[in-house]
C-alpha cells in the first residue's frame, strides 16, 4: 500500500496556521469575556439603616451632590399597599423595586401609584436634588444646593416620567433604605451584572435611636406593625420589641459581611456609625465619597458644616428635616432626656448590638449623666469595612 508522504515544510506550515487560529480563536473570547465583565456605566450606591439612625442626613450628603440621582426609600410605597404583610414576606417585593430604581425603570412604581402622577406624588419626592433640577425641574442647577420647602413650591407639577429622564443623565444612583433586615435578601442585587452595587451601611447608639423612636412614636405605628406582622395592626414600641428586631438586623447585616463573607462582597461593604460622622463629618464623609467613587466638592464642605454646626438640637416639628443643627448634641441628647430604666431595658434587648458596634453600656444613672464619660468606643481600624477580610 503505497504511503502519501508530507513534506516536513507543509506540516510545519499546519501547524503554524492551526495554532494561529487558535490563538485567533482564545483572543476572541477572552476579548469576549473581559467585555461581558465589564462594569455597568453607572454606580449603584445603597445606604441600608433603621427609622431614626441619621439616614436622612446621609442621604442628604448623595443626594446635593451634582452627580448623584437621589431617592429616599422608595419601598414606601410597597409597604403602604400592602402592609397587612410582613417585612420578611415583603422583602422581594422591595427588593425588585429597588433594582427598577437602580436600572432607572420607573414602571415599577405602577404597581403602587396613581395612573396619572406627577413628581409629587413620590414618596419624600423633594428631598432629592436630582428631582428639583433639571431635567426633571427647571428651577433649579445641577450644582445648586437646593431646599425641600423650594423644591416643593417649585417642582411639584411636574409630569412623573422626568423621575426616569433624570436618572438616566447620572452617574451615580443612590437609594436610602430602612426596610431590609437581611443583607442575604441582597445577594441576587449584588451578583446581578447590571447593577455596580455598593452598601453603605448605617447604625447609630440604640438608646439615640429609641429616645428619637419615642418622639414620634404614631408616625412609626405602622411600621411597627409591619416589623412585628401583625396584621395591618398599628402598634406603639412600648416593650422595645420592633427595636430588638432592629439591633439583629443591624448584627445579622453586619457578621454576614465580615464573617467569611462571599467573595462578591469584597470591596463592597462599609459600616458608618452616626456618632462617627457627626464628630469629625469630613473625614468620614470623605471616607464614603471615595467608597462610592465621588469627589468632595467645596461648595459641599461649606454646606456639610452650616448644616452640623447649627444651635441646638432641633425642634419636633423638624424631626425628618435636614436643618441646621448641632450634630454632637443631637447625638448625646438621650443622656439626659430617658430615665435610666428605659436604658437598662434598651440594653437588655439591644446587648449584641451595643457590643458588636462599639457602644458602652452604662450601670447607673449617674454614668448616664456623666457626659464626660464617652459611650462611643474608638473604631478599631478597618473594624467596619471589608477590606480587612481578604478572599481567600
Amino acid at each position: 500500500m503505497a504511503r502519501i508522504r508530507i513534506p516536513s515544510t507543509v506540516v510545519i506550515l499546519l501547524i503554524t496556521v492551526q495554532t494561529g487560529f487558535l490563538l485567533f480563536m482564545y483572543a476572541r473570547y477572552s476579548s469576549f469575556m473581559s467585555h461581558s465583565e465589564e462594569k455597568p456605566a453607572q454606580v449603584h450606591i445603597l445606604i441600608l439603616s433603621s427609622w431614626r439612625s441619621g439616614s436622612s442626613f446621609v442621604g442628604q450628603l448623595f443626594s446635593q451632590h451634582p452627580s448623584v440621582f437621589y431617592l429616599m426609600e422608595p419601598a414606601w410605597h410597597v409597604w403602604v399597599k400592602m402592609y397587612q404583610n410582613s417585612a420578611k414576606v415583603l422583602h422581594m417585593a422591595v427588593r425588585d423595586l429597588v433594582r427598577s430604581v437602580f436600572l432607572c425603570d420607573m414602571s415599577v412604581f405602577d404597581a403602587y401609584m396613581p395612573w396619572k402622577k406627577n413628581l409629587s406624588d413620590l414618596f419624600q419626592w423633594a428631598v432629592s436634588r436630582a428631582l428639583c433640577s433639571a431635567p426633571a425641574c427647571d428651577s433649579f442647577q445641577r450644582t445648586d444646593i437646593t431646599s425641600e420647602m423650594a423644591c416643593k413650591t417649585l417642582c411639584g407639577r411636574y409630569p412623573f416620567d422626568k423621575v426616569e429622564e433624570a436618572c438616566k443623565t447620572y452617574s451615580h444612583v443612590v437609594i436610602k433604605e430602612v426596610r431590609f433586615f437581611d443583607l442575604k435578601v441582597l445577594y441576587p442585587l449584588l451578583t446581578d451584572p447590571s447593577l455596580n452595587l455598593k452598601i453603605i451601611h448605617l447604625v447609630r447608639d440604640p438608646r439615640a435611636v429609641v429616645k428619637s423612636r419615642e418622639e414620634l412614636a404614631k408616625a412609626l405605628a405602622r411600621d411597627n406593625g409591619i416589623v412585628l406582622n401583625t396584621n395591618g395592626t398599628k402598634v406603639e414600641d412600648g416593650k422595645y420589641k420592633v427595636m430588638q428586631e432592629i439591633c439583629r438586623s443591624h448584627v445579622q447585616i453586619y457578621e454576614t459581611a465580615t464573617q467569611k463573607p462571599p467573595n462578591f462582597l469584597k470591596d463592597r461593604y462599609l459600616m458608618i456609625r452616626f456618632e462617627d460622622l457627626v464628630r469629625d463629618p469630613l473625614a468620614e464623609i470623605s471616607e464614603m465619597y471615595k467608597f462610592a467613587d465621588l469627589t468632595l466638592t467645596p461648595m459641599l464642605k461649606s454646606w456639610i458644616y452650616n448644616i452640623t454646626h447649627g444651635e441646638g438640637p432641633g425642634k419636633k416639628k423638624e424631626a425628618f428635616k435636614i436643618t441646621s443643627r448641632d450634630a454632637v448634641s443631637v447625638s448625646q441628647a438621650w443622656r439626659n432626656v430617658l430615665p435610666y430604666q428605659k436604658i437598662k431595658k434598651i440594653q437588655e434587648v439591644c446587648k449584641g448590638a451595643l457590643n458588636m458596634l462599639g457602644y458602652q453600656m452604662v450601670d447607673s444613672e449617674k454614668e448616664q449623666r456623666d457626659l464626660s464619660l464617652d459611650l462611643v468606643l474608638p473604631r478599631r481600624q478597618n473594624q467596619f469595612s471589608w477590606s480587612s477580610f481578604n478572599s481567600k
